[in-house]
């Protein structure tokens, strides 16, 4: 599960996450995300696989398939398994054709407790933005003619890390992947291994997360379990 996620640095930085090579965006006055959540247009990097261009783009999270009939009815997902997306007819298409990287920061998941559940950040030791794997979705208003694009995060199997509080997480992919994962190889399943744990570090923090009202930079300070138990 991957339900949250982090998208302060702004699109400069996104456009030089290692390994990509993006040019210049024209999003420079998006708001800082903090509390990126479902149905929120988010920054997506893809490629067009005729021209070979790149670019970074606002996409709404939740994908709707392009034979939808009706976007506001029906499963959007947020996420999609891995282990599923070549059977899937939600996702097989997309999987082959419309592969996609998410630039984040960090990103939330919550732990089942006796108190309720509890939030926790993740992200790279070093502080850097990082790539996620994702699929990208077309779908056209019959009536009015336009586009809705909108897309889903990959989940894997947790490491040792994020396994002390759920046992799934995003598929993060490594930087020499990149060009493969956004390419027009119809099947680089090989690149959806869980990541290592030693890059990253995960903290508790406040329950204000929940709500995606609440969209600031506090959110990722540490909290302690103790003293808020």
């Amino acid at each position: 599960m991957c339900g949250r996620i982090i998208q302060a640095s702004g699109p400069l930085r996104y456009q030089l996450v290692e390994g990509l090579d993006v040019p210049d965006s024209r999003l420079s006055n998006v708001p800082r995300r903090y509390n990126g959540a479902p149905s929120q247009e988010l920054f997506v990097i893809r490629q067009n696989h005729e021209t070979g261009e790149r670019s970074l783009d606002l996409l709404k999270w939740g994908l709707v398939p392009s034979w939808s009939q009706d976007p506001k009815g029906g499963r959007k997902p947020i996420n999609a398994m891995a282990e599923t997306l070549r059977s899937k007819p939600m996702f097989r298409d997309a999987y082959r054709k419309r592969r996609c990287i998410v630039p984040v920061d960090g990103f939330f998941e919550w732990q089942a407790t006796k108190g309720g559940k509890q939030p926790y950040a993740t992200r790279m030791k070093n502080g850097a933005p990082f790539g996620l794997a994702g699929l990208w979705e077309n779908w056209k208003d019959p009536a009015s003619g336009e586009w809705v694009r909108t897309f889903t995060i990959i989940t894997v199997p947790s490491n040792e890390l994020i396994a002390r509080i759920h046992d799934r997480m995003p598929a993060i992919l490594q930087p020499a992947d990149y060009e493969r994962w956004l390419g027009s190889d119809p099947d680089p399943h090989d690149l959806l291994i869980t990541f290592p744990a030693e890059p990253m570090k995960m903290w508790p923090i406040s329950k204000r997360v929940n709500s995606p009202r609440n969209d600031d930079e506090g959110l990722l300070a540490e909290v302690d379990l103790v003293a808020a138990s």
